[in-house]
């Protein structure tokens, strides 16, 4: 061997020195382990084939909750639905919030624990959109029918899978639907739920997004803002050399983008937007306010809010710059008006929840992708509680439009995942 090979092979083995040092493989191998004890025993193989044979029952589940209106606060319709279908499947202890979650418990023999698995009811959608399901081969679609009915029909097959096999857990687990995590519902349901003084949940599995292999341990936080300048207003002609604040806005903007990229060019990914812009009576007239949404994203919280300092000012800034160049009248006012807060946060990858989810999707043949996203799983981990968001399963496309779908491709695999990582977490009783 020469020289050359010997000193990478030096640096290759000392790669795979510190890596073990940081996760050792045998605590790696000890999840994996766990894992396939669990999927050997009896009932569990039963409850994994059992899950494939539901294919006809999801279905009708996920139509049922599809065509149930979900719009952003106003999600009460399809609780309502959840909870029936929630005891149907044999939950006796099940319960609408006061925010409008709906949380059922399985109570475990113990219960020194308790493990979460959340999916959130409402979509994107207004109220009277068309949600009515239509039908190709395998492929359904209407909209919010992914994002995220399936997440919901998921908790349903895992628990009618637990208790048809008679599966006992030593821990509780909650099978929560939760509200307002899309848009400017701001995360409000999951925020309830671990709020200070609130019942305790010890580990929080999230269900949502549509790849089988990827597993989220990381928040992506974000910050949101209604931005509105405002003025007298006037006439395109008789009032020229008033403020503006059109003007104004486009200052701000043209501030804020230009001084935005010290920040996100570089490092860890961070993110920003002017997502809507609107204002104005006509196009004769000096528009009396001038308003934009904006919203900015990162999963370090101390990028995020470097990237905030920069938006503030160069909100003032622009405000200053339309002012002094106006040439009569009054001054423009700006109101800055937060309409989204979720926190960024870095999960621990060599956790047991982790490492279990790993080893749950590795023994079905699925290659783990972790990564980091915005999820209902922002909150718990941002506190520090254990938390992922995983696969709902199938194939989801055009989430967030009219033309969403969802095809039914190997969509028994999540729910298997989930079985085995719930067993884990929650101590099966063999």
């Amino acid at each position: 061997m020469s020289y050359t090979q010997l000193k990478k092979l030096s640096i290759v083995s000392l790669v795979v020195l510190s890596s073990s040092m940081l996760f050792p493989v045998n605590a790696a191998s000890k999840y994996s382990e766990k894992i396939e004890e669990i999927a050997k025993t009896p009932n569990v193989k039963k409850a994994l084939e059992h899950i494939v044979k539901q294919r006809e029952q999801n279905i009708e589940d996920l139509i049922t909750l599809t065509e149930i209106e979900a719009p952003p606060f106003n999600e009460q319709n399809r609780a309502k639905q959840f909870v029936k279908m929630l005891m149907q499947e044999g939950l006796t202890d099940v319960n609408i919030d006061e925010v409008g979650n709906v949380i059922g418990r399985r109570p475990g023999l113990t219960g020194s624990k308790t493990i979460a698995l959340g999916a959130h009811m409402d979509t994107v959608f207004p109220e009277g959109t068309d949600v009515k399901v239509r039908k190709n081969g395998n492929v359904y679609t209407s909209p919010g029918i992914g994002d995220n009915t399936r997440g919901m029909v998921l908790l349903l097959s895992l628990l009618r899978t637990l208790n048809e096999q008679d599966i006992q857990t030593q821990e509780d687990i909650l099978f929560i639907g939760t509200v307002g995590e899309e848009g400017l519902g701001d995360l409000r349901g999951v925020k309830h739920l671990f709020r200070k003084g609130g019942d305790k949940i010890d580990t929080f599995i999230g269900i949502d997004g549509g790849r089988n292999e990827r597993l989220i341990y990381g928040a992506v936080g974000s910050h949101r803002y209604r931005v509105t300048f405002k003025g007298p207003g006037g006439h395109s002609w008789g009032s020229f050399g008033m403020a503006n604040p059109h003007h104004a806005l486009g200052r701000a903007i043209a501030k804020f983008s230009s001084r935005a990229p010290s920040i996100t060019n570089e490092g860890p990914k961070s993110s920003f937007s002017i997502g809507r812009i609107g204002g104005g009576t006509s196009i004769n007239s000096i528009p009396f306010e001038s308003w934009m949404e904006v919203d900015m994203r990162s999963g370090d919280q101390s990028r995020l809010d470097a990237v905030d300092a920069i938006f503030q000012q160069a909100m003032i800034d622009g405000l200053n710059e339309e002012n002094e160049s106006r040439k009569r009248g009054p001054e423009l006012t700006v109101e800055v008006k937060q309409v989204g807060q979720r926190p960024a946060g870095l999960g621990n990858e060599n956790s047991s929840l982790v490492q279990h989810g790993r080893a749950a999707m590795e023994h079905l043949g699925i290659e783990p992708r972790l990564s980091v996203s915005s999820t209902d799983s922002n909150i718990p981990i941002s506190l520090g509680i254990p938390a992922i968001t995983m696969s709902r399963g199938g194939v989801s496309r055009k989430a967030h439009s009219p033309a969403e779908s969802w095809e039914d491709k190997d969509s028994h695999i999540a729910i298997q995942t989930a079985l085995l990582l719930v067993l884990a977490e929650a101590e099966m009783v063999r």
